[in-house]
């Protein structure tokens, strides 16, 4: 799963580059909203926990985590969308986009967010620890 997700988040990361560099080309900056959100629920909010899942592998494994990675895909992809949506033909007919959007970019963080917080507690109780200890140089 980890891979296939940082697979996900460089691909989208590469898409957020591309209009990046468009819009620059272009010299219009009407997307700029587009591609800011692109880059940091694309690429940086979701590679983010797919390193965190590479460190805790018994929160990666989880029912929970594989549904919260399926949603924040679609999510990185619907609210980036939506708001392109709305800058390009105006909230009244495409609103309901990025409302949908934003509503399953916050789903997928609430689903995160348990899974973080029921992996800290499970490795608590245990005695062990949610990071792997560092290894010192000799």
């Amino acid at each position: 799963m980890v891979k296939t997700l940082v697979g996900i988040r460089v691909l989208l990361g590469l898409i957020g580059i591309g209009l990046g560099i468009c819009m620059g080309i272009r010299d219009d900056l009407m997307l700029m909203q587009t591609h800011a959100h692109l880059h940091l629920l694309g690429f940086v909010t979701m590679f983010l926990s797919a390193l965190y899942y590479r460190a805790v592998p018994q929160a990666a494994g989880s029912k929970l985590a594989r549904l919260q990675a399926i949603v924040s895909v679609v999510g990185a992809a619907a609210f980036p969308a939506g708001i392109a949506c709305v800058v390009l033909g105006g909230r009244d007919h495409v609103g309901s986009i990025l409302l949908a959007g934003a509503g399953t970019v916050l789903l997928s963080m609430a689903l995160f967010a348990v899974t973080v917080f029921r992996t800290s507690n499970r490795e608590r109780a245990g005695g062990g620890r949610a990071w792997p200890a560092a290894e010192s140089d000799p």
